[in-house]
């Protein structure tokens, strides 16, 4: 759809314009107020094995250990301040035992064992991911986005729209 690919150019821009540090993405966090809909979205469970992408300082995983009986989250970020920023709340907030933190690139991160996966990222990272996504995940996996879509994926199911950290789209690796 033309209009659609317009607002993720426009929201692209956007998110460089906030954040870009020379990362492959811009480091915006996920609102406080958007956490709980990403984790009902993504339907955690006793079990899952959780990633977030490009986590920044954290937030989505520890929150994903604190509510949910999930075996692990898996934070990968590039940046070592916010990685240190994240084993930091895992450890404040008593879930340090499992939250994993990856300080490292997420392109060099397998995702074999992945069965949730959160990313937070630029539509033009997300396309880049899509090949490792379709690669590594096994049938069945839920991956859920944040404003960005995964260019060529159709989304199982899109909550809310419009407007800046108000789109989740939903999508299963078939």
């Amino acid at each position: 759809m033309p209009g659609r690919s317009r607002q993720a150019a426009w929201l692209d821009m956007v998110a460089l314009a906030l954040g870009g540090d020379g990362a492959v993405a811009p480091f915006v966090p996920t609102g406080e107020e958007v956490v709980p809909l990403v984790l009902e979205a993504l339907e955690l469970g006793p079990g899952d094995v959780f990633y977030d992408l490009g986590c920044g300082d954290g937030r989505v995983a520890v929150e994903a250990a604190k509510r949910y009986p999930i075996k692990r989250a898996v934070c990968v970020e590039i940046r070592p301040e916010l990685a240190a920023e994240a084993v930091f709340r895992a450890k404040r907030e008593g879930v340090e035992d499992r939250v994993l933190v990856l300080n490292t690139d997420m392109f060099n991160v397998g995702l074999w064992d992945a069965t949730k996966v959160y990313m937070y990222l630029l539509t033009s990272i997300n396309e880049m991911l899509r090949p490792k996504l379709e690669r590594e995940l096994r049938s069945g996996a839920r991956v859920v986005t944040l404003d960005f879509e995964i260019p060529g994926w159709k989304p199982y199911r899109v909550i809310g729209g419009g407007g800046w950290q108000r789109t989740i789209y939903v999508y299963i690796k078939e």
